[in-house]
């Protein structure tokens, strides 16, 4: 990937130049040439929603191409877009090739956000297929001389049903040319963007593809590394850097010693304001330059951060920011009064970090005639409108190209690095490849929100619950923006003074408890430091999920105990969906739940075992966690065997890749849940590494994960990438109290915590 990319070019030029990244069948591939095969003196119609060219072409050859505006980070969402086509086209699932996440393909359909890839992604594809197919079948009348009443289509040839000698392949028809046929959209950017055609989408019954289990289409590339990562990116006479970041929190910068680093040859110290960062022509230099630079930096604020102690008293005391009250139902206030027993509980959560596999890399070539940037961020168009606010050029100027990187589920650093590329490369005049150390990546990425989750219920003097209460507190969940497209969100627009503008967030439970009083509210404090703060806030994984079914799904555990019902059947006795009902019933099921009404009562031996069940729902997708843990008494360590889990999200695309996208939330639930924990002192954090910072590995993944697959045909398809993450935390912490009959009300679940809760029982 040497290949330097010339700006400004047109869509079609840049396919015939260089060939785009896309993925086949066969794999990753650069195919260029076959997509940019038009007549000579044909032009590409722009690239807008509104074009059917925007959105899917036939090659030379009758390969199908689609064009998605959202990137796969290892969902199989590629490999489910082309089912989908596939279907709509009538083609093999073979011939379809989607090219994903470059802002000069692709419409800004909001990059990977909220479990959106299939639920609004997949729309304008679906539509823009059943279009195609209604124009090639006119075409093919019009040829044929048979009405379209009486065509048929299969894999990708056109013929009559009276006549299969009267037939047209989609290569004969339009291969290699364009539609130019408009088609109408909804005026939205990002997930809502869809579009409108005069072709009717074909019913579920018809489908041959969608609903079948195609492999990944990455593997191969990965396995025998001929896949291109972004840090493989590289262009002929660009440097590297190393961004300088503060010793601690809240400084600014008085003076650099540039001649600190002079014993590196060629290595140059960049600044402006608060922004420093080194470059050289080979990236050891530039890491030997960054270690050896001396810089003055100014305290700004002393101790900014309270002590990590002290982190969710903090929370509890500080002044509440925003407050929404999303769901009221009822007098709660009277139920309470009048209640015969009221139950309540805590439950804490820490900061965490994204911790990639890797820090952040990019790399940005800014020229008088354009932008080029290479990221590995998910959403590479907000890339391309940060990058053209931060330079001050027009976004059409600038193309961010998707890459994968060492990793996402939010925003992490790769935002960062990519407006620092583009910075430098404008400061410097060359192309600049950023590369971030460990360090970096683990204590300056945006950090998921510490929280505080205050939960309540009355009671009657039968056991009915007749007041239910919810509130969680705590960091805003969007202190910093949930894309790139706004610089003063980044570290370089705060470091060259470009005033934040944090914004507050937060959810409640996502459950369809009935209870007939109920309050689900939140409530966002202030954040630590307002600009440059390595415990700044924003998405994380199902942002703030798991936060707070945590504490929901715990405390529906807890009334359980409290009237002496079953976990299992507590729920089912409240919740009202049929649907959610049926989830709940499955996952049990499955995993062979047996009714109690309280902890086991055998807990001698140095091992405990115990079994937990949480649900929530999740943007029309319902699901429900039975974990199966043991705990050793003497280290104190919780290993999960097994996990249950039933799933619902409407119509399956495809079963294979579902189930390892659920199997990927389980063991990062896990990982969450367990494991991970900022650690800070009073001005800066000290997790920094996988020692500070410990994940899962493999010795503490389950043994098994069973998954309950519910398939509606008749309902759309909902996502995946993040509803089961949520309830894995709560799933674990109430198979702790069912092994132990202790509560863990704070996140992780770690031995010293275990051993110290099991000495006070």
């Amino acid at each position: 990937m040497n290949a330097r990319i010339n700006m400004p070019l047109s869509r079609r030029e840049f396919l015939k130049a260089s060939g785009a990244l896309i993925v086949s069948g066969s794999g990753p591939v650069f195919v260029g040439e076959a997509l940019a095969q038009a007549p000579v003196g044909s032009v590409r119609p722009a690239l807008l929603p509104t074009e059917l060219d925007s959105w899917v072409a036939i090659t030379k050859d009758g390969r199908v191409v689609a064009f998605f505006g959202k990137m796969d980070m290892g969902q199989c969402l590629d490999v489910a877009i082309a089912q989908i086509v596939a279907d709509e086209l009538d083609v093999a699932y073979e011939k379809v090739d989607v090219v994903m996440g470059d802002t000069a393909l692709t419409c800004n359909q909001g990059g990977a956000s909220g479990s959106t890839g299939i639920f609004t992604g997949a729309r304008p594809l679906r539509n823009a297929a059943a279009e195609a197919r209604r124009l090639l079948l006119e075409q093919a009348s019009q040829k044929l001389g048979v009405p379209a009443s009486n065509l048929r289509v299969d894999d990708g040839v056109v013929s009559a049903v009276s006549d299969p000698s009267k037939k047209m392949s989609y290569a004969e028809l339009i291969g290699g040319r364009f539609f130019n046929h408009q088609v109408e959209w909804n005026k939205q950017t990002g997930n809502p963007m869809d579009i409108k055609v005069q072709a009717n989408v074909k019913s579920h019954t018809e489908y041959r593809v969608v609903g079948k289990s195609f492999t990944r289409r990455d593997v191969t590339g990965k396995v025998y590394r001929t896949d291109k990562y972004v840090t493989d990116v590289s262009l002929p006479g660009m440097l590297h850097a190393r961004v300088i970041r503060p010793t601690r929190a809240a400084c600014t910068v008085a003076s650099v010693d540039e001649a600190s680093i002079r014993a590196v040859k060629g290595a140059r110290v960049v600044r402006e304001k608060d922004f420093v960062a080194v470059l050289a022509a080979h990236e050891w230099d530039a890491v030997r330059a960054s270690r050896m630079l001396k810089i003055d930096w100014n305290h700004a604020k002393e101790s900014p951060f309270p002590p990590m102690a002290d982190l969710h008293d903090h929370i509890r005391k500080a002044p509440v920011h925003k407050r929404e009250d999303p769901v009221k139902k009822g007098d709660v206030d009277t139920a309470f009064k009048t209640a015969a027993r009221v139950v309540e509980a805590e439950y804490e959560w820490p900061f965490q970090s994204h911790a990639s596999m890797g820090p952040a890399c990019a790399l940005a070539d800014v020229r008088a005639d354009g932008v080029v940037v290479w990221t590995g961020s998910q959403k590479p168009h907000f890339v391309q409108l940060g990058v053209a606010r931060l330079l001050g050029v027009a976004p059409e100027k600038v193309r961010a190209i998707w890459i994968p990187g060492p990793g996402s589920y939010g925003r992490n650093d790769a935002g960062d690095a990519a407006l620092d590329a583009a910075k430098l490369s404008k400061l410097t005049g060359k192309p600049v490849r950023v590369q971030g150390m460990r360090q970096d990546g683990i204590a300056w990425d945006p950090k998921g929100p510490a929280c505080v989750h205050r939960a309540r219920a009355a009671l009657d003097a039968s056991g009915k619950v007749i007041g239910y209460e919810f509130i969680s507190k705590g960091f805003s969940r969007i202190n910093i923006q949930t894309n790139e497209s706004d610089p003063s969100h980044s570290l370089v627009g705060m470091s060259t003074g470009l005033p934040p503008k944090p914004n507050d967030g937060f959810n409640v439970p996502a459950e369809s408890y009935g209870f007939e009083n109920k309050r689900l509210a939140w409530e966002t404090i202030p954040p630590l430091l307002d600009s440059c703060s390595p415990l700044r806030t924003a998405h994380l994984r199902d942002p703030v999920g798991p936060e707070i079914h945590f504490g929901s799904e715990q405390f529906i555990d807890e009334l359980a105990a409290a009237t002496n019902e079953d976990p299992v059947a507590f729920r089912l006795k409240y919740v009202t969906a049929p649907r959610d009902a049926a989830v709940i019933k499955a996952a049990a099921e499955k995993a062979g739940w047996r009714p109690r009404s309280g902890p086991r009562s055998a807990r001698s031996g140095d091992v405990l075992s115990g079994s937990g069940i949480a649900y929530a729902q999740r943007g029309g997708t319902i699901v429900a966690a039975v974990a199966e843990i043991e705990v050793e008494r003497k280290t104190g360590r919780i290993r999960a065997t097994k996990f249950t889990v039933a799933h619902d999200c409407g119509l399956i695309i495809n079963p294979e890749g579902l189930r390892y996208t659920i199997e990927g939330n389980v063991v990062h639930g896990l990982s969450r849940t367990l494991f991970e924990e900022v650690r800070f002192d009073r001005d800066r954090v000290t997790s920094i590494d996988w020692i500070s910072y410990p994940i899962l590995d493999i010795a503490d993944a389950p043994e098994s994960i069973d998954v309950v697959l519910i398939n509606r045909p008749e309902v759309a398809p909902t996502g995946a990438g993040e509803p089961t993450i949520r309830v894995i935390p709560a799933a674990v912490a109430n198979a702790f109290f069912d092994a132990t009959g202790v509560r863990l009300r704070r996140v992780p679940l770690t031995p010293e915590r275990v051993k110290a809760a099991l000495a006070r029982a």
